[in-house]
């Protein structure tokens, strides 16, 4: 499933609304800090297997999070799990509480990083209108430390490295929930042939919170695939926006009416 676009929230170009910045500058960093990174494929040629090797994992290691050094800190460069041959310093200068804000930004492979941005760039400039820009920079990074963490909680002993900002979105995720359960998303099915099909947005929202449920139950942990920090971002997020706007006024009548006219 891949959402394409929305109606039903406000969006930047209504004059009520404040452009998404802080959105949009979240997608500008973590594409600059993905080029510039030695997994896309864009760094100098005629490296060997093993020098390429290297570089990855040791970004990986160095930025990324690895769940048991939360509580236990960094992890030996023996127990990194890379080739011989790589020189790995004995320790990293690495603080593991300020690796789950870097690893937020750094992403495995242009997928990854498209996948995620996708999903930022269709639900979080609702996100953003509500809560401002300060208290949504504030929100996205305290859901991506509380997805990490809770992620460590139930892997306290795994050496697995987590990166990206799939924790954090989820946490948009289950803000955009909230506030705008009756926004119409524009999604594209593969089994269904790309079809591009309209649904709100609580069937859209909540048909991925019960994939992710479903998989982080069965064990379907495939290689960088955090499902248990999906929902714990999702339901910090949902909470979050429950508890601060429980009782306060919905968004301006003319802003939505406007907002249902508009796609992203």
């Amino acid at each position: 499933m891949l959402p394409r676009s929305l109606a039903g929230r406000p969006t930047g170009r209504s004059p009520l609304c404040r452009p998404p910045v802080v959105t949009y500058g979240l997608i500008g960093v973590c594409a600059l800090v993905f080029v510039l990174s030695p997994v896309s494929g864009l760094m100098p040629p005629h490296r060997s297997i093993l020098v390429q090797t290297c570089a990855e994992g040791i970004y990986f290691a160095r930025w990324g999070v690895i769940p048991v050094e939360l509580w236990h800190g960094p992890l030996p460069g023996s127990a990194l799990g890379l080739p011989t041959g790589c020189g790995v310093p004995l320790h990293f200068a690495k603080s593991p509480f300020l690796s789950v804000l870097t690893a937020l930004f750094v992403h495995g492979n242009w997928l990854h990083l498209l996948g995620n941005m996708l999903f930022l760039y269709v639900f979080g400039a609702g996100v953003e209108e509500r809560l401002g820009p300060v208290r949504y920079a504030a929100f996205y990074l305290l859901a991506g430390y509380l997805a990490t963490y809770g992620f460590a909680l139930v892997n306290a002993d795994s050496t697995q490295t987590l990166v990206g900002a799939s924790g954090a979105i989820a946490g948009v995720l289950g803000a955009y929930l909230y506030l705008y359960p009756k926004a119409r998303v524009t999604s594209i099915f593969p089994f269904l042939l790309f079809l591009p099909l309209r649904f709100p947005a609580w069937l859209v929202l909540g048909f991925w919170f019960v994939l992710q449920w479903l998989a982080a139950r069965t064990g379907q942990t495939g290689p960088g695939v955090a499902y248990v920090a999906h929902i714990a971002g999702f339901a910090f997020g949902f909470l979050c926006a429950a508890a601060y706007y429980r009782g306060r006024p919905q968004e301006p009548a003319a802003v939505r009416g406007r907002a249902d006219r508009e796609r992203l």
